[in-house]
């Protein structure tokens, strides 16, 4: 668990950097059986037709560079690709974009991921207070957590009740509950993801200075949660 995650984190820092791309965070992710899409980076178009295969259409394609944290004011994100034409047409657009958007950016490759079907979108965070050490973070993502934002914070490490509360305590909770007669969501999951973070950011603290999980889409009760999208910072 922690080696693994080390190993990412340790290979990051021995090339100067702080941020970990999308792909390396989940990588550490990964490491402490935190749900993540089945995805691939590719290094060439032959290798990212060649993973859209394996993992079947329609997938998605993002490009990871270092340089390049927000992905989406750069359009280096492509959706719901269908086939491999529109594949081949997509990995150019991006990486042209990049390009125009910062012309020194390294591309480390493509992360080939599937089209996954949307849920409810909450985000999980992790923050760093001088005084009380890290803090995790729980609310609904997407666009939500920019304009209500409805969050709340316990301090690392979190035991069950406490994540439950979390979950709880939010305005948005109803959402979560199954307003309207909408089934509830799998908050059963997304407590062990909550559990796993605290875990994970209580073995690293030493490394880890924030993180957010944004967006984490929720399915219904049963159904399980997984991680979209991730983002780490070093100290």
């Amino acid at each position: 668990m922690k080696d693994e995650a080390l190993k990412v984190i340790n290979d990051v820092l021995s090339k100067g950097r702080k941020a970990l791309v999308e792909y390396e965070a989940k990588q550490v992710l990964k490491a402490y059986e935190l749900p993540v899409p089945d995805e691939k980076l590719a290094k060439t178009l032959d290798e990212a037709l060649e993973y859209a295969k394996e993992i079947g259409y329609p997938v998605v394609l993002k490009l990871m560079s270092p340089q390049i944290l927000h992905k989406s004011d750069a359009k280096i994100i492509a959706l719901n690709i269908k086939n491999e034409e529109e594949l081949k047409k997509k990995w150019e657009e991006i990486h042209e974009n990049a390009k125009k958007y910062r012309p020194d950016a390294e591309i480390l490759g493509v992360l080939v991921a599937p089209m996954l079907k949307p849920g409810r979108e909450v985000i999980i965070g992790v923050t760093e207070d001088p005084q009380f050490g890290h803090a995790i973070m729980f609310g609904l993502g997407g666009i939500f957590v920019e304009i209500l934002k409805d969050v709340t914070f316990r301090i690392i490490p979190i035991e069950e009740k406490d994540a439950w509360a979390m979950i709880k305590s939010i305005k948005g909770y109803p959402i979560l509950a199954g307003a309207r007669g909408e089934p509830p969501a799998d908050m059963k999951a997304l407590v062990d993801m909550m559990l796993k973070v605290s875990k994970l950011v209580d073995d690293l603290k030493d490394y880890i200075k924030e993180m957010d999980l944004n967006p984490v889409f929720v399915y219904n009760e049963g159904e399980g949660a997984v991680v979209v999208d991730a983002r780490i910072i070093l100290k």
